[in-house]
């Protein structure tokens, strides 16, 4: 789904997962900025965009999702994932309740298998779910931002900012009182600045929340059973991960990034070493220069030095070993 706001002067489009949106619109050190210091918005209208209504939404989500839902408060935001069997993680959902109805934003792409699964979890529950994406547009006002919010559209409020769920139609004229307009590139920027994991990237198909400490903010180690919640369990009591989140400080004086799936080496292994993680995103920040999120495995010493593809790179432990 194109959005409207490509039409901006230097919009350039995103590519990938995330075409569809601009990837900047022309300088983007100053739309970081911006959105460090609260300025802005961000045009996220790619995600997809779910909906459960029904007097048994909350009770009927909780036994599916790790997080814990059955008493959440009205316009109290919340993130959750959904596991696989073997507690791998399939998709995560970023939720708020508006009294009457769930509302929950997801990767683009990913709206289609999430509703089918909770279609096939429905059962004799009264719950209604659908896909709100072509009603329904993501804009991101970050924290601090003193931008107003039309009124009766809903929002998740979170420590990083506000989620809009606008209607599609008003994107534009949204955006025409509210800019400056800043790219998802941006936005990436300061999510790998605080270390936040993002399904699809972070993520791969053997991916456990433990590993990038999503344990903290979207899994409830007491309630009660889901799907996938032995892994859970046992990883937390009894065990470690096998992989862990690393964030990467890269050699600045390198022209190119090492891309999402670059080999990680220890650098005193040389180039034909042993591979002992690789990059999941990497970005340029206004401040911190060329840094990374990576997944590494477990027992790589927190002293050592790293090789992102040929980018030399110092780590910091996101998930402590």
């Amino acid at each position: 789904m194109k959005s409207p706001l490509l039409s901006l002067p230097g919009a350039v489009p995103a590519e990938g997962v995330d075409e569809g949106v601009a990837a900047h619109y022309g300088d983007l050190f100053r739309e970081q900025r911006a959105l460090a210091g609260g300025t802005g918005f961000v045009d996220l209208s790619h995600r997809g965009v779910v909906s459960v209504t029904g007097d048994d939404r909350l009770s009927w989500l909780h036994l599916l999702l790790t997080q814990h839902v059955s008493d959440l408060p009205t316009g109290q935001a919340t993130e959750a994932l959904i596991l696989s069997a073997h507690g791998h993680i399939e998709h995560a959902l970023y939720l708020v309740d508006d009294g009457t109805t769930v509302w929950a934003h997801v990767e683009p792409g990913t709206q289609d298998a999430l509703i089918a699964y909770l279609e096939s979890m429905k059962f004799f529950y009264r719950v209604d779910v659908a896909d709100r994406t072509d009603e329904f547009a993501i804009v991101h006002l970050p924290a601090g931002s003193i931008a107003e919010v039309p009124e009766g559209v809903v929002v998740r409020e979170t420590p990083y900012g506000r989620d809009l769920f606008l209607p599609r139609a008003d994107l534009e004229s949204y955006a025409e009182k509210s800019g400056p307009a800043v790219g998802l590139l941006a936005y990436e920027a300061l999510r790998v600045e605080h270390h936040r994991p993002r399904l699809g990237f972070e993520t791969d198909h053997r991916t456990i929340p433990h590993e990038l400490g999503w344990i903290a903010t979207a899994v409830h180690l007491q309630k009660g059973c889901y799907r996938g919640q032995e892994t859970v369990a046992r990883v937390q009591n009894l065990g470690k991960p096998p992989r862990r989140l690393v964030f990467l400080h890269l050699d600045g004086s390198e022209v190119h990034l090492p891309p999402a799936g670059a080999d990680i080496r220890l650098a005193d292994e040389g180039p034909d070493g042993r591979k002992i993680g690789f990059v999941t995103t990497s970005v340029r920040h206004h401040e911190l220069g060329p840094v990374a999120l990576a997944l590494v495995k477990r027992n790589v010493p927190l002293d050592a030095r790293l090789m992102a593809d040929s980018t030399a790179a110092a780590q910091e432990p996101v998930v402590e070993p």
